[in-house]
């Protein structure tokens, strides 16, 4: 079998049914009755009863898309009829569909209720954040969102929930709210199915299993319909992409829609978009002193500033290290210097978070973020970039957008771009396991050849 026919490329049903379709073709194109007539002597040469055997059109519906419940038997006797009775290849098929069918059932694993999750009382240095945010949604009397995107422990639930809460409060009794996790950027396992939380919608909003259809479209106008006029209140938290948020879409001015995510959402129909910022330095202080706890260090400012800057003055990392500050009441603040914070906040959790956004980035792109590490400052530029990289300037600004795209990233000026602190650390991290020792002395010969030949004398790169 050609190496391109490879059935563990598949992560959806639908993939799978692709490659299923190209085995097919490479088998020579047999019609469907042919391969009726094969699976139904495989099936009596193995004993089982004429009662069972499939029908043609039941053999012509494997190849089709949108399968809701595959027959798994059945595909794998079509798999064998198609690779002439090779149980190697059968074999192969049989663990990516057992891949694929795991993913399926992951993805119909969907949180989502008819309230909101609780969460503080309070929330720090986003009161402006929380009023633009607000704004936005009252003056948004159309179909389409606000969405929330930044990077990650960036803030953007807290603030979407924060802000969902006082709307809710406002609202007229019985307005609907709705709220689900997509998981988008989840460290394990797929995205949240949309038609899987289109399910729990409907049932949340009194449809009854057997009148919810089957098919994403079809659920899709069901639930405009019933929320048509209501008002209701849709909180969309870790979205993948638009693609997942576009069927969830209320589509009614009346209602408003809130959604966060990682990822630039461009291609999300009538959105408007904010980028969800790190604190200032003085919220920083705050939330990393209150989550501490420990009034005896409260007089220190000047060291918590100085954490919180190491931080990048995210609230994800701020709260990991004063919840460790809190449970570690013998170090001092002296102990927690920038050689330190930065290895516990990854080790905390952060380094999973940043994992997670950065898988999710094509390859190439994941190379150049660990090389971007080897420049000694968090400030580049496409020059620079292309450099390291070694690709053409077109290549090189596709793998810049995606990691923008991905909030790993951020475009300061045109051509010029800083990596957050964590990131860095998360990126220095991986670029000597994930990138071989020659690729990084060629990277760090061009940078400075690029650097010299700029003018700016010997270039200040890592050694290799």
């Amino acid at each position: 079998m050609p190496q391109v026919l490879d059935p563990g490329k598949a992560r959806t049903m639908d993939e799978f049914i692709g490659e299923l379709r190209l085995l097919k073709a490479w088998a020579g194109g047999p019609s469907i009755t042919e391969i009726t007539r094969r699976v139904h002597q495989d099936w009596r040469r193995a004993g089982r009863p004429r009662t069972e055997w499939p029908a043609r059109s039941t053999i012509g519906n494997c190849f089709l898309p949108g399968r809701r419940r595959p027959n798994p038997d059945l595909l794998l006797a079509v798999v064998r009829a198609l690779a002439g009775g090779d149980e190697a290849t059968v074999a192969l098929w049989r663990q990516a569909l057992r891949t694929v069918l795991g993913e399926a059932e992951a993805a119909a694993r969907v949180r989502a209720c008819d309230r909101l999750p609780a969460g503080p009382s309070q929330l720090l240095g986003r009161t402006r954040a929380a009023s633009t945010v607000a704004a936005a949604l009252t003056a948004a009397r159309r179909p389409g969102a606000v969405v929330l995107e930044g990077t990650v422990g960036v803030g953007k639930t807290s603030l979407a929930l924060h802000v969902a809460r006082r709307i809710a409060t406002r609202s007229s009794t019985g307005a609907p709210v709705l709220f689900a996790r997509l998981r988008g950027s989840a460290p394990t396992g797929p995205a949240a199915d949309p038609a899987a939380v289109l399910e729990i919608f409907l049932r949340l909003l009194g449809v009854t299993g057997d009148r919810i259809p089957h098919g994403v479209t079809a659920r899709a106008a069901l639930y405009r319909q019933l929320l048509r006029d209501t008002s209701a209140l849709v909180v969309l938290d870790d979205a993948a992409d638009a693609e997942q948020v576009r069927p969830l879409l209320p589509g009614d001015p009346a209602c408003r829609t809130l959604v966060t995510s990682r990822r630039v959402m461009r291609a999300l129909p009538g959105a408007t978009r904010l980028t969800v910022e790190p604190l200032a330095p003085d919220d920083s202080v705050a939330l990393l002193r209150r989550t501490a706890g420990a009034e005896p260090r409260a007089t220190d400012t000047a060291a918590f500033r100085r954490i919180a800057a190491d931080l990048g003055h995210l609230p994800l990392a701020l709260t990991l290290i004063g919840r460790h500050m809190r449970q570690h009441t013998g170090w001092t603040l002296a102990d927690y210097h920038s050689e330190t914070v930065v290895p516990l906040a990854l080790e905390e959790g952060v380094r999973a978070a940043i994992a997670a956004s950065d898988a999710q980035t094509p390859p190439d792109s994941r190379k150049l973020l660990r090389l971007l590490a080897l420049h000694p400052l968090d400030r580049t530029d496409t020059a620079r970039a292309v450099a390291l990289a070694g690709e053409c300037e077109q290549a090189v600004r596709r793998h810049l957008d995606a990691l923008c795209a991905a909030h790993l990233l951020t475009e300061t000026g045109p051509g010029r771009f800083r990596m957050p602190a964590l990131v860095r650390a998360y990126a220095e991290e991986r670029v000597g396991l994930d990138v071989p020792a020659t690729s990084i002395r060629q990277a760090l010969c061009r940078v400075r050849a690029h650097t010299e030949a700029a003018g700016a004398g010997p270039a200040r790169v890592l050694a290799a």
